[in-house]
């Protein structure tokens, strides 16, 4: 929801302080070709982010583990979709690559039909309805401990009827929906499952646990899913049953053969797969590592196919986002180098819960003026250019980069760098700096006042943190820090890995934090603002609430509207703190073939690829 990963809606991706994924795509592959490799060899070797190695294998999950590091590149090379997005640079949905094809909707939208093509599992079950009706009856039976959950919104609060006969799904909805939106937010989110997950205990008999077979919304389907959802959520993250029942029945192009507790996981081909491109190397890995240094003292000695380095190490800079300078001289002839245009964007929650967490800074948050004071006090141009060497775009509203013209018109940024007008805008509501600090001289609510909740002497001290190992993510904040400091808002900041930096942006206390690079828009492609800015949305760690926000993101979800006033809105109200957007710069060994652009999407592709 976000890089090297991305807290994919989490963040959704998409932690993403620079997952950059290449995935080689073939021109018979987009057709529909199917091409089985004969004699297959070799390994491909992919560097996981620093500290973001897989933890979660269930794809159904909450937002604790709802990251790139665990679905775009662990779960799905496994267990697929029933929509694929994306295919080299494209976010688009790919339906040769799809278990389903397209959605035909009808009814004023108010009723879809999916037919599936009855792919197989790697047990012989074919992918059919009930695998889609399994997925669907736990989704309705306990919404709330799946991220990508939206209350009041589409699936499954929407939905008032799902059946299944074959290989055909039928869903009837409350209301109409925007077809495009629910298509890319939610029926990209439904994984069909097999048949064998359906059980309550280790070794049970596949179907035992009755939740795929239940009527969907009844009675019977909440008692028995919510059964089967505990078993299987109480395994999902002890990683020696990653390799065994249940697990090892998929639908991908992959099967794990090897995980060990650091994250290192090795897969083989699924030669079962029913899809149009079949793995072409004999194993892949991914390879955990607690810093960038070490994944690069990795790349250096030539030991991973794919990796990423800091691009203050590159001899210069880029000559435009997404595009490529000079390869460092150690690489040249054994690396090509990559970057791309990600399809996320970069922010720090705010914490606005007061009450919750009982914090007496998020009342001074809640101050419009005091996130502007913060946001103009962050130069991303400096950054990009000093940090991020050129790559990287400046983030100013939730839209990825290059959003097209088709779904948002152009969104202005309201705040471009200026400490002077930071300052004043503390001095015009009452503040002063008392020493170094910033300090509250008028409390009150009148204008040019401290604002509600604001005591008199209060000041402007705050924490923040961000994910550890990442030397490119250290300075970005302490240049920001700096500008703060010298504003005289004084920040202390802790660091700790990407999973714990989620867990703790999740749920646990903060004022600011960030995982490393914010939202991926993945699964929910199209990027809409419901999980992140609406009262309650399934990813609105900071619980911030606008009324005015949420009828423009109703506007665009269960209307038609484009996402311009959205985007403009969620710009000039800061919701969050927009920070530079890193792309990432890849390394690909030139060995390898079949490769293509980033894909935007950080879906990980390794099928494609091969010596």
């Amino acid at each position: 929801m976000r890089a090297g990963t991305n807290f994919r809606r989490i963040v959704t991706t998409s932690l993403v302080a620079g997952a950059l994924v290449v995935g080689g795509v073939a021109a018979a592959s987009a057709s529909g070709a199917a091409s089985k490799p004969k004699g297959v060899s070799g390994t491909i070797s992919f560097a996981e982010g620093p500290g973001a190695n897989p933890n979660y294998i269930f794809p159904y999950m909450g937002c604790s583990y709802f990251s790139v590091d665990n679905i775009n590149q662990f779960q799905e090379l496994m267990y697929r979709p029933l929509y694929w997005f994306g295919l080299g640079a494209s976010t688009a949905v790919q339906y040769p690559l799809s278990l389903a094809a397209a959605p035909a909707f009808s009814g004023g939208n108010k009723t879809v039909t999916i037919n599936l093509k009855g792919w197989k599992f790697s047990n012989g079950q074919t992918v059919d309805g009930q695998s889609v009706q399994f997925f669907l009856n736990l989704y309705k039976a306990d919404p709330g401990s799946y991220c990508g959950y939206n209350a009041g919104y589409g699936i499954p609060d929407d939905l008032t009827s799902a059946t299944n006969s074959g290989n055909t799904v039928t869903l009837h909805f409350s209301k109409s929906v925007n077809a495009n939106w629910l298509l890319y937010n939610y029926l990209s989110e439904i994984t069909p499952f097999p048949q064998a997950w359906d059980i309550t205990s280790a070794g049970a008999a596949a179907g035992s646990g009755g939740c795929a077979t239940a009527a969907y919304g009844s009675s019977d389907a909440t008692t028995k899913c919510k059964a089967v959802e505990a078993y299987l959520d109480g395994i999902a993250t002890n990683t020696s049953t990653y390799t065994s029942a249940p697990w090892n029945v998929v639908d991908g192009p992959w099967k794990l053969s090897a995980f060990d507790t650091l994250g290192n996981a090795t897969f083989v081909p699924n030669n079962a797969y029913s899809g149009p491109q079949h793995a072409q190397v004999a194993q892949f890995e991914e390879k955990a590592y607690t810093s960038e240094t070490a994944e690069e003292s990795d790349l250096y000695a030539g030991n991973l196919t794919e990796g990423t380095v800091d691009p203050n190490q590159l001899p210069s800079a880029a000559p435009a986002p997404g595009k490529v300078g000079g390869q460092i001289a150690a690489l040249k002839g054994k690396y090509n180098l990559v970057s791309g245009s990600p399809w996320s964007f970069n922010y720090s929650p705010f914490n606005f819960a007061t009450g919750k967490k009982g914090d007496p800074q998020a009342a001074v948050l809640k101050q419009l003026y005091i996130r502007q004071a913060l946001q103009l006090t962050v130069n991303q141009l400096a950054i990009i250019k000093s940090v991020d060497k050129g790559y990287g775009w400046p983030t100013y509203s939730p839209l990825p980069p290059n959003t097209p013209s088709s779904i948002s018109g152009k969104v202005t940024n309201p705040y471009p760098y200026s400490e002077t007008k930071a300052a004043s805008l503390l001095k015009a509501h009452g503040w002063s700096k008392v020493g170094s600090v910033q300090t509250c001289e008028k409390p009150g609510t009148a204008a040019g006042d401290c604002g509600a909740g604001i005591a008199k002497g209060a000041k402007l001290n705050f924490s923040i943190i961000w994910a550890s190992g990442s030397p490119a993510l250290d300075s970005t904040f302490e240049a920001q820090i700096s500008s703060w400091d010298t504003l005289g808002i004084h920040f202390t900041h802790t660091t700790k890995s990407f999973n714990d930096v989620i867990s703790q942006c999740n749920g646990g206390s903060f004022q600011i934090c960030s995982w490393g690079a914010g939202w991926i828009y993945a699964p929910d492609y199209y990027p809409s603002g419901e999980t992140l800015f609406q009262t309650s949305g399934s990813f609105d760690v900071g619980d911030y609430s606008d009324p005015q926000m949420t009828k423009l993101i109703l506007a665009t979800t269960q209307g038609t509207a484009p996402l311009t006033q959205y985007a403009q809105y969620a710009a000039d109200q800061l919701p969050v703190l927009y920070e530079p957007n890193p792309t990432g710069t890849g390394e690909v060994s030139v060995k390898v073939k079949g490769t293509q652009p980033p894909n935007p999407l950080a879906n990980w592709m390794p099928e494609y690829l091969h010596f």
